[in-house]
C-alpha cells in the first residue's frame, strides 16, 4: 500500500529538524568561544566592566545565528537522511513507490526557509546589533581606557586597536601601560577617495575615563595637500576633542565592515563605484554575499540529498564523520573564495557564490552517477 506522500515528507523532516536545532547551538557555541578567547578574555584581563563585555557577546549572538544556519541544515540534513538509509527506510519508500523527488521536497523546502531566515537576521538584526557592538566598544573604552593594550594582542601582532571619530579620523595606539597612559598613537584625518588631510603622532597620551579629550605629548602634526606636506608643527603638549569614538578590538578601521552596511546603504555604495569607476572588491564582494550566503542553504540541502541517494545506490553509510568533514569543507571553501574576492583575486559575483556553485554542481555529478548504478 502506498503512503501518503504528505506522511512521508513530514516524517523526513520529523528527522531532521532535532539535529538542526542541535547544530545550531554547537555551532553558535563554537563561535562564542572563539570570541571569549579572542577578545572576551583579555577584556576582562584588562579590567573591563563585565556587563558590557557581557552586552558585547549578546550582540554578536545574531551574527553567530544567521552563519551558522546554512551549515547546521546542512549538517542536519546528512545526520537525518543517513538514519534514514541506514535502517532501510529510504529503500522502503522508494519500493513502495515514493519517486526520489519527493526526497528532495521537504528538504528544499526546509533550505528555503532556512534562506529566508538567514536573509532576514542578516537585515534586521545583525546590522543594527554591529552598530551597537561598536557603541558598546565605544563604552568600554571610555569608561576603562585601558582596553586599549589588549588590540595588540588580538590583533596577532599586527598593531594595536583603532579607534574612530565622528570626524573620520583613525587613531591607532600602540600600548597601553598601567594608570592609562599610552604610547605610540598615530591620528589621520581621512579623505573619501584621497590621501589623508592631517597626519598626527604623538610618542605619548591619555585619554581619561569618560572623557572626550584625547592629551598628547611629544609629537608632530602634519598637513597635506595634494598627498604633499604643506605644514610641519612639533609640540610637547596638546588636546585633541574627539567625538562619538568607535573602537575596533581585532584590528580593524573601526568602521562597519561592507557587510554589515544595510542593504540599501551597500547598494547606493556600490553603484557609486560603478560611476566614479573606483575598485572596491570588498563592497562589491559583500553585496554578492549578502544573497549567496543565504542561498548555501539551498545548494547543500540539494548537494545533501543528492549525496543521500548516491549513497544509498552505492550501499554507503554516511554518518557523524562525514557530516564534520563536509561542514569542515564548505567552511574552508568559502573561506578561501571570500579572501579571494575581497582581495580583487577573483570577481566579487564568482567569489560570493563559488562555494554554492560547487555543492550543485558536486550535487548534479552525485545525481547523475546514482541514476547510473
Amino acid at each position: 500500500m502506498r503512503p501518503p506522500l504528505p506522511r512521508f515528507e513530514r516524517y523526513v523532516l520529523a528527522e531532521i529538524l532535532p539535529p538542526l536545532a542541535g547544530a545550531l547551538a554547537v555551532v553558535i557555541v563554537l563561535l562564542l568561544l572563539a570570541l571569549l578567547e579572542g577578545a572576551v578574555a583579555p577584556l576582562l584581563a584588562k579590567g573591563a566592566d563585565p556587563l558590557l563585555v557581557a552586552r558585547l557577546v549578546a550582540l554578536n549572538i545574531p551574527e553567530a545565528l544567521a552563519g551558522a544556519l546554512p551549515i547546521a541544515l546542512m549538517f542536519a540534513a546528512l545526520l537525518g537522511l543517513s538514519r534514514l538509509a541506514a535502517d532501510s527506510e529510504i529503500k522502503a519508500a522508494l519500493a513502495s513507490g515514493v519517486p526520489t523527488s519527493r526526497l528532495f521536497r521537504p528538504v528544499l523546502l526546509l533550505a528555503a526557509l532556512v534562506a529566508l531566515l538567514a536573509f532576514g537576521l542578516n537585515e534586521l538584526l545583525v546590522t543594527r546589533a554591529k552598530v551597537q557592538a561598536q557603541n558598546v566598544q565605544r563604552e568600554i573604552v571610555l569608561d576603562n581606557p585601558r582596553v586599549i593594550g589588549l588590540g595588540e594582542a588580538a590583533a596577532g601582532g599586527r598593531g594595536g586597536l583603532v579607534l574612530r571619530d565622528a570626524l573620520n579620523r583613525a587613531i591607532s595606539v600602540g600600548e597601553a601601560l598601567p594608570g592609562g597612559e599610552l604610547r605610540d598613537l598615530r591620528i589621520v584625518t581621512m579623505q573619501t577617495g584621497q590621501a589623508p588631510r592631517e597626519v598626527i603622532t604623538a610618542r605619548r597620551g591619555r585619554l581619561e575615563p569618560g572623557s572626550n579629550v584625547l592629551e598628547l605629548g611629544d609629537g608632530r602634526r602634519v598637513t597635506f595637500q595634494d598627498a604633499r606636506p604643506v605644514t610641519v608643527l612639533t609640540f610637547q603638549h596638546g588636546t585633541l576633542p574627539v567625538q562619538d569614538v568607535q573602537a575596533s578590538f581585532d584590528g580593524g578601521q573601526g568602521t562597519l565592515k561592507p557587510i554589515y552596511l544595510p542593504l540599501p546603504e551597500l547598494l547606493a555604495r556600490t553603484q557609486a563605484y560603478r560611476q566614479q569607476h573606483i575598485r572596491a572588491p570588498g563592497d562589491f564582494t559583500a553585496l554578492h554575499r549578502k544573497f549567496a550566503e543565504p542561498l548555501a542553504a539551498l545548494a547543500l540541502a540539494f548537494f545533501v540529498v543528492s549525496l543521500a541517494v548516491f549513497a544509498f545506490r552505492s550501499g554507503q553509510n554516511l554518518g557523524l564523520v562525514w557530516a564534520l568533514l563536509l561542514s569542515f569543507a564548505y567552511y574552508a571553501t568559502w573561506s578561501v573564495f571570500k579572501v579571494m574576492g575581497e582581495n580583487g583575486a577573483l570577481p566579487a559575483v564568482l567569489a560570493a557564490y563559488a562555494p554554492d556553485l560547487v555543492a550543485l554542481l558536486v550535487g548534479a555529478v552525485l545525481l547523475w552517477r546514482a541514476g547510473r548504478r
